[in-house]
C-alpha cells in the first residue's frame, strides 16, 4: 500500500521572536500521531514550566483528520487557532507547534495576539523550512546482466532512482519510483526488456524535497 505525500516541518527546531517586550518561542516537530504530538506539547510545558503561556496546535492525519488547538490561558480563540490556521494555511500534516510565552508587560488585546501567535508560527516556518515528503515504491527490477549497461543508462536518464544493486545470478537493481508513477514504469520497463525483466514491488518510503 502506497504512503501519502504531503508537507511537514524539515526538522525540529524552534524561533524567538519579540513583540512589544514579550517572548514568543516557537517550537516546530513532526508527529504521525496524537500522542506524538501530546508527548511534545507536555515536554515543551515541562522545560518551560515558569512561562505564562505554552499555546499549541497539531494537524495529524492525510487529510488532516485530527486538528487541535490550545490557547493555555490567553483568551479564547486568540492563540492556539491562529496557530493552527498557520499550519492549515501552509497545507501541512503531521505537523505539531508550540508558542511559549514569557509576558512582557504590555498587553495586546485580541487582534494582537492573533497577529502575535500568527506570525510567531509563519516566521517559525520560514526559519525551520518546510519539505515535502513523496511517496515512492521500491521495485526489485531482476533481469540478465546483459541488461545492466542499458538498463543503468535509461533509469539514470529518469526521474526514477536507482537505490541499490544485488549482483546475484541475475542482477537485481531496487529502482524507487514515485508511488504514482509505478504503473507507467513498469510498463515501460517490461518494453523496455523484451518482457524479460521480472518486476516485484517490495514496499513503500518516503523521498524528502526541499519546499522553503
Amino acid at each position: 500500500m502506497s504512503l501519502f505525500n504531503y508537507y511537514t516541518v524539515k526538522e525540529n527546531g524552534f524561533h524567538e521572536i519579540i513583540i512589544q517586550k514579550s517572548r514568543f518561542i516557537t517550537y516546530l516537530a513532526r508527529a504521525t500521531s496524537e500522542q506524538e504530538a501530546q508527548g511534545f506539547i507536555a515536554a515543551i510545558k515541562k522545560q518551560h514550566h515558569d512561562a505564562n503561556h505554552n499555546c499549541s496546535a497539531y494537524v495529524i492525519g492525510e487529510r488532516n483528520d485530527i486538528q487541535k488547538a490550545n490557547d493555555d490561558g490567553e483568551p479564547s480563540g486568540t492563540a492556539g487557532v491562529p496557530m493552527l490556521e498557520v499550519l492549515k494555511k501552509r497545507n501541512l500534516r503531521n505537523t505539531v507547534v508550540v508558542v511559549t510565552r514569557y509576558f512582557g508587560g504590555i498587553k495586546l488585546g485580541g487582534g494582537g495576539l492573533i497577529r502575535a501567535y500568527g506570525t510567531s508560527v509563519s516566521e517559525g516556518l520560514n526559519t525551520i523550512g518546510v519539505i515535502e515528503r513523496v511517496s515512492h515504491d521500491l521495485l526489485e527490477v531482476t533481469v540478465d546482466y546483459t541488461w545492466l549497461g542499458k538498463l543503468e543508462n535509461e533509469l539514470r536518464a529518469t526521474r526514477h532512482l536507482i537505490d541499490q544493486i544485488h549482483y546475484l545470478d541475475h542482477v537485481q537493481l531496487d529502482v524507487l519510483v514515485n508511488s504514482n508513477d509505478v504503473a507507467p514504469f513498469i510498463e515501460w520497463m517490461t518494453n523496455l526488456t523484451n518482457g524479460q525483466a521480472k518486476i516485484h514491488e517490495n514496499g513503500s518510503r518516503y523521498i524528502e524535497h526541499d519546499v522553503t
